[in-house]
């Protein structure tokens, strides 16, 4: 008897183990199929997810070391925003950079390199300052793209990320991405321009009466001498933060500004360009106004940026790509 209740035990301890592995079979099954619907992260993840937006990182106070997550998709792929987004940061770990200053030319030096053909034009009258030209070739009179490049002199601290950084990392990631456009023949010569001296010059007051004169040195000096070669010029100023919203700036050429818009239905970036007006506004595409160019001035009004909070932060990759690929949409079909 002794003998067969062990049997017995050994028979009841095998039907436990059975259970249990059964059990841990089913837990193991579920999970597999867990995974393989949603991907399996700790294998470098996968599925249908997308990956990680890319970061940009900067060493100035106040400045955030992640880019912004970009938007939904728009319809077209020619403008890398997030290389944009990386260019402004680069711009922005500088710290200040009014005109003249050394750490503006040592900055201006890398920017030089990053534009096609990219030469320096001294500003006549203005020791030191220089505006920053790349070339994409085509028939005369060509279209000027441009932003400045130097920052405010006051308040001290002012890094300048939509105030100047943003519209400057834009117009070159532009001129890059353009370079593998094909463009209709007889298209024209593209002119990507980084003005010196758009703010007023050290030791006069940040807000003139005047600021024409005070300031847009270098859009002044290169509108006095390339008017009669520049079909149109197109304007980025504030162009990269969040929220961005560019009406028609008083000024700017209607005919160009309906253009612009009819580009961005194209490629699904409508939101930020609304049929609405703008106040009038003295910017560096003033100078080919007055001298009888058509322009454009593609700036938010609406954003502070003449203050300590123009940061890294407040730029947006999504505002970024809503510009360059409008613009990269009417440049690549203008004639």
């Amino acid at each position: 008897m002794a003998k067969s209740s062990a049997r017995g035990g050994e028979g009841r301890l095998s039907v436990r183990i059975l259970v249990v592995a059964l059990a841990i079979q089913l837990v193991l099954g579920a999970a597999i199929v867990f995974m393989a619907i949603h991907g399996f992260p700790l294998i470098g993840g996968g599925g249908t997810k997308s990956p990680a937006p890319t970061t940009a990182t900067a060493t100035a106070p106040g400045m955030s070391t992640t880019a912004p997550a970009p938007g939904s998709p728009l319809r077209t792929q020619r403008f890398d925003a997030s290389a944009a987004y990386a260019l402004a940061a680069e711009q922005v770990a500088v710290g200040q950079r009014p005109a003249g200053s050394p750490q503006l030319r040592r900055l201006a030096e890398r920017l030089r390199r990053q534009l096609p053909h990219g030469t320096f034009e001294p500003v006549p009258g203005q020791l030191g300052l220089r505006n920053i030209v790349g070339t994409l070739p085509g028939r005369k009179p060509a279209i000027v793209i441009g932003a400045h490049y130097d920052t405010l002199v006051k308040p001290q601290g002012a890094v300048g990320a939509n105030n100047g950084a943003a519209g400057t990392a834009i117009v070159i990631q532009l001129a890059r991405d353009l370079r593998s456009v094909r463009r209709p023949a007889g298209a024209p010569e593209l002119r990507f321009l980084l003005f010196d001296g758009e703010e007023p010059a050290v030791g006069l007051p940040e807000e003139q009466r005047d600021f024409y004169d005070a300031g847009l040195r270098g859009s002044r000096a290169d509108a006095a001498a390339h008017a009669k070669q520049t079909r149109e010029m197109l304007l980025l100023d504030y162009a990269g933060n969040r929220g961005l919203q560019l009406p028609r700036e008083e000024t700017s050429n209607r005919r160009l500004w309906a253009q612009i818009r009819r580009a961005a239905a194209a490629v699904g970036a409508s939101s930020y360009f609304p049929d609405a007006i703008e106040t009038a506004i003295i910017d560096d595409h003033t100078p080919y106004l007055r001298a009888g160019v058509p322009a454009v001035d593609m700036i938010d009004w609406s954003y502070p940026g003449h203050s300590l909070s123009d940061t890294l932060d407040k730029l947006s990759v999504s505002s970024m790509d809503a510009v360059g690929e409008t613009l990269a949409e009417l440049l690549a079909r203008t004639r």
